[in-house]
């Protein structure tokens, strides 16, 4: 196992290795396997491909990002312009129902509202709109129609895990009610936990998971 000093010296490479990443400006702290950065960057999707970066680290037990964005003089653009970006990028995107999704934006943070069938769909909408210059941060808050009942739900991300041939499927516990998700148990690292939370996510009928796996040896 990783001390704290090993995992923030890798945590620094990686972020180092990452090409679409300005770590110069990024502070690294690790306590008990959680990583905290902190500091400023240029643009959203930065912020956003920090944290892949981290989750890409094998020993990290969790991550605090208390990074802010702050724009670089290219990036900044007028509310208008960048609703009107999320507007074209969310019609151009072949998986997203952008008759579904409205958009808002105040001060650089973009809103997402609306209601969807799938969960990809959620996701890819959010994708669509991390990318654009002058985004400062964004609230998602697309819900899922429910099209299936709990027990379903269950045996779905049940299957989903045993299907996918994760080590730890059979110490994760799955609680339903509604189209909410809890998860419980033991995974081995943060990826395998992640990876989880995706397969719960894409079940039919989830509006959100709850995650409380616990990272152990």
């Amino acid at each position: 196992m990783k001390t704290d000093s090993q995992l923030k010296a890798n945590v620094i490479d990686e972020l180092a290795w990452d090409p679409a990443i300005n770590a110069t400006g990024i502070g690294v702290m690790v306590t008990d396997g959680v990583v905290t950065l902190t500091g400023h960057l240029n643009s959203f999707a930065e912020k956003e491909a920090v944290e892949r970066a981290i989750q890409r680290v094998d020993g990290v037990r969790g991550i605090a990002l208390e990074l802010d964005v702050k724009l670089a003089a290219e990036h900044k653009r007028s509310d208008s312009e960048i609703a009107q970006a999320a507007a074209t990028s969310l019609r151009l995107n072949s998986l997203v129902p952008y008759d579904k999704i409205k958009v808002l934006v105040e001060n650089g943070w973009v809103t997402l509202s609306g209601e969807v069938d799938w969960s990809y769909q959620l996701v890819r909408a959010e994708q669509c709109i991390r990318p654009l210059a002058g985004v400062h941060g964004l609230y998602n808050r697309i819900t899922i129609k429910p099209r299936a009942s709990g027990r379903n739900i269950g045996e779905q991300i049940t299957a989903a895990l045993t299907r996918q041939a994760m080590r730890e499927a059979r110490h994760i516990s799955v609680e339903v009610e509604g189209g909410v998700v809890t998860l419980k148990g033991t995974v081995h690292s943060l990826a395998e936990r992640e990876a989880a939370v995706g397969a719960a996510f894409s079940a039919q009928g989830v509006s959100r998971v709850v995650d409380k796996l616990k990272i152990g040896a």
